[in-house]
């Protein structure tokens, strides 16, 4: 059976993220760990690390993660905006590790003024130096694919894999794939040879054991589009038929799976919750 959830807020306490994961029928959950539009926040305090961790267990809510700052840059040129980023990634690293979080999501940056080829240096680079400082750090780095908006990195495949090639550490990365983005970027999925074919391509780049999560969203905009813009759950350009492909795939039976799609309510009921039971259906 497949692992579903979705992204949650944490006003109020990262506690209540799971109270509302709970609510809404989800079996696991995504969080800022912070304001991810601010690069500080306020420090976690030792009863919020517990009140997170213990109402994961009581409602039994699996696979926390973490998505970073939508600030942080670790292809930035600029040195100043890209040692910002680098210390930035650390404490997000950290905070995550503090709550219990075992992976942190990051797009992994824009190269602005250079080209594809020197941003991902500079985001080995970046990553080697947060791997050496966050040695005592459990919780590891999800690089997520994007959908190529402007100078956004990672909209191919192969871009993940140079990263992670390049890495000294490269055990200490993974990958999370966003079904908007893949389809955004121009990989296919509707039919299942499309879908397959694309799975081979990112087995082939990254290697598909390195996917510890996914995140699930429809697209507004059309096939190669890379604009990145989510939708409902079969009522964007992808439709219902990918989910249902990636659902009853063996290969992520136990790949947890996280919704990033609007936020609010439909006749009564919270859009979470009508989400999850689209996906639900699909499942054979």
């Amino acid at each position: 059976m497949s692992i579903l959830g979705a992204h949650m807020s944490v006003a109020g306490g990262y506690y209540k993220a799971v109270e509302i994961a709970a609510r809404c029928g989800c079996d696991c959950v995504q969080v800022f760990t912070k304001n991810n539009n601010q690069w500080k926040g306020k420090e976690i305090s030792d009863a919020e690390a517990a009140a997170f961790r213990d109402s994961l267990a009581k409602l039994n809510i699996g696979h926390p993660i973490s998505h970073d700052s939508y600030l942080i840059n670790l292809a930035a040129p600029n040195d100043e905006l890209w040692r910002k980023s680098i210390e930035a990634f650390i404490v997000e690293l950290q905070r995550a590790d503090r709550l219990g979080i075992p992976y942190v999501v990051t797009h992994p940056g824009s190269f602005t003024t250079t080209s594809e080829e020197v941003g991902l240096q500079r985001i080995v680079a970046a990553l080697d130096e947060v791997h050496e400082r966050t040695a005592g750090v459990k919780a590891i780095c999800l690089l997520e694919n994007t959908a190529g908006q402007g100078s956004n990195l990672g909209h191919r495949f192969e871009h993940l894999g140079t990263i992670i090639a390049g890495v000294k550490q490269p055990a200490k990365l993974g990958v999370c794939i966003d079904t908007c983005h893949t389809f955004a970027a121009g990989y296919p999925l509707q039919t299942k040879a499309e879908y397959d074919d694309t799975f081979a391509q990112l087995d082939k780049a990254v290697g598909v054991d390195r996917i510890k999560a996914f995140h699930l969203n429809d697209s507004k905009k059309g096939l190669g589009s890379r604009v990145d813009r989510h939708e409902h759950i079969g009522e964007g350009t992808l439709g219902l038929e990918p989910f249902r492909h990636l659902l009853n795939d063996p290969r992520f039976r136990n790949t947890p799976m996280y919704l990033e799609t609007p936020k609010g309510e439909r006749d009564g009921e919270e859009l979470d919750v009508l989400n999850l039971r689209t996906l639900r259906s699909l499942i054979a």
